[in-house]
């Protein structure tokens, strides 16, 4: 069983938003649930964050942005990137820029499982 971390779900869709913090407590993990990159980064949690999960396409700032950004400040957050519309070039770009990993949209438990396992 994986110990229970601290995740960061930023999507701007709520729908999407919801059931990967749905799936992560159904996991007996803690969700917190973002709208936004500008809100991810002015969270006080920030520097308590396990993990970050970020939608690709955002209105203000894409995921792979969020994650650079975050790299700038010297936050070592491993960072999932997820989209329903993954381009061949996206998740080469996203892992040779550090991220984690790129998952297509609906992501699947199991993936998650193994993910959240994983050293961070």
């Amino acid at each position: 069983m994986v110990a229970s971390v601290l995740v960061a779900v930023v999507d701007d869709d709520a729908s999407a938003r919801e059931a990967i913090a749905g799936l992560l407590r159904a996991l007996g993990h803690e969700a917190l649930e973002f709208t936004c990159a500008a809100d991810v980064l002015a969270a006080a949690e920030l520097s308590r964050l396990d993990w970050l999960i970020a939608d690709m396409r955002m209105p203000e700032t894409t995921g792979l942005d969020l994650h650079r950004r975050l790299v700038a400040t010297g936050a070592t957050i491993p960072v999932v990137l997820v989209s329903a519309y993954p381009h061949e070039d996206l998740p080469a770009q996203a892992l040779a820029a550090g991220v984690r990993a790129f998952l297509a949209k609906p992501i699947e438990a199991a993936t998650l499982i193994e993910l959240l396992s994983a050293p961070a």
